[in-house]
């Protein structure tokens, strides 16, 4: 396939990943606060609901709230709220956002690692409009998950360029963004057993 044809194409799936997306979750935009833990983490929780303060983001840090420590993903709503007041709507699309981004950056990883495109279209598609990802764009609270899923994307592109080019410099960089991504949820600790795992296929 000539190269020149081969970019326009990933453009064009890149486009249509963005698009399908889009559509799938426009929506969202238009949708109110949860009446399950949305209350806590956002409209009823006066440092998140204030903006960004030194209190806050200090607060953020050192209090854990509703039993758990997500400083990133805490300030990421005081941001939010910083912005645009207590506004529902706009925290949702955010959300939407960074789901995009999410897809669009699974499909380069995919892309990268295997050398294969159709399946990693395939793979991002999935992971753009799959049911699983409804609470995770559709429910404020769950900012955890898009976020987390944010860094951990940007763990693995950087891991692989580190794989392919070892310097002090990518191992850094892949270590900071593997700990904002446990800012945003502990979840991601299990991060480095999925590193181990793309050492054994396909790195």
């Amino acid at each position: 396939m000539p190269e020149q044809v081969k970019k326009t194409l990933v453009l064009s799936i890149y486009f249509a990943l963005a698009v399908s997306t889009l559509l799938v979750f426009w929506q969202v935009r238009n949708f109110e606060f949860t009446n399950y833990d949305d209350n806590d983490y956002v409209y009823e929780n006066p440092d998140i609901s204030n903006g960004l303060s030194y209190g806050s983001v200090i607060a953020a840090f050192t209090t854990p709230h509703v039993g758990n420590w997500l400083p990133l993903t805490w300030l990421s709503f005081m941001l939010d709220c910083q912005l645009f007041g207590s506004n529902p709507g706009w925290m949702h699309f955010v959300n939407l956002l960074v789901h995009l981004a999410n897809t669009l950056l699974l499909f380069a990883i995919f892309k990268k690692m295997t050398g294969s495109l159709w399946p990693s279209a395939f793979v991002a598609a999935a992971f753009a409009i799959h049911p699983m990802h409804v609470e995770s764009v559709a429910w404020i609270t769950e900012r955890k998950d898009v976020l987390s899923t944010l860094f951990l994307l940007l763990t693995l592109a950087v891991y692989v360029s580190y794989v392919r080019r070892r310097g002090l410099v990518r191992y850094l960089l892949t270590v900071l963004l593997f700990t904002l991504g446990l800012l945003a949820t502990p979840m991601l600790v299990t991060l480095p057993f999925l590193l181990l795992l793309l050492d054994y296929w396909p790195l």
